[in-house]
């Protein structure tokens, strides 16, 4: 049986800081698509979403994340420039301050609610389902 053809597989996190409240990391990326984005990345051959997400997150922004949970999973087929990608964000927390590295070339302490940050993929999206998870406690919703 031949191999069947997928999306890729990404993850995301939303990184809180204990020194910040209200404000989340965003990176601005290297590389096209360009814009502020969540600190994120591919997932590699036998890794789990959860370790891929911490390793992302650590290799772009140097900060180590505990993960809290998973706000959701973005699947839209156009939401990757690049081509299909799926995405599992996750909560995170994390302590001191974010350095820029890796694919990351500057990062943004963030208010979720700016509407004004030129923002890559379907990262407003997510954010609006962050707000309203911070507001109601409610995961983001099924999109069909």
């Amino acid at each position: 049986m031949p191999t069947p053809k997928t999306p890729l597989l990404t993850t995301d996190v939303i990184i809180r800081l204990a020194d910040e409240p209200g404000r989340i990391v965003l990176i601005e990326r290297r590389n096209p698509p360009l814009g502020w984005a969540l600190p994120g990345g591919f997932v590699d051959v036998g890794e789990r979403l959860e370790v891929a997400a911490v390793r992302e997150a650590s290799e772009e922004t140097g900060l180590e994340v505990q993960l809290e949970c998973l706000l959701g999973c973005y699947s839209d087929p156009h939401r990757d420039p690049r081509g299909h990608t799926v995405a599992a964000v996750y909560l995170g927390n994390a302590a001191g301050y974010p350095v820029a590295a890796d694919d990351a070339k500057d990062i943004m302490l963030a208010d979720p609610n700016d509407r004004s940050l030129k923002l890559a993929f379907d990262h407003r999206l997510i954010l609006d389902d962050y707000v309203r998870y911070i507001e109601t406690g409610e995961i983001a919703p099924l999109r069909m």
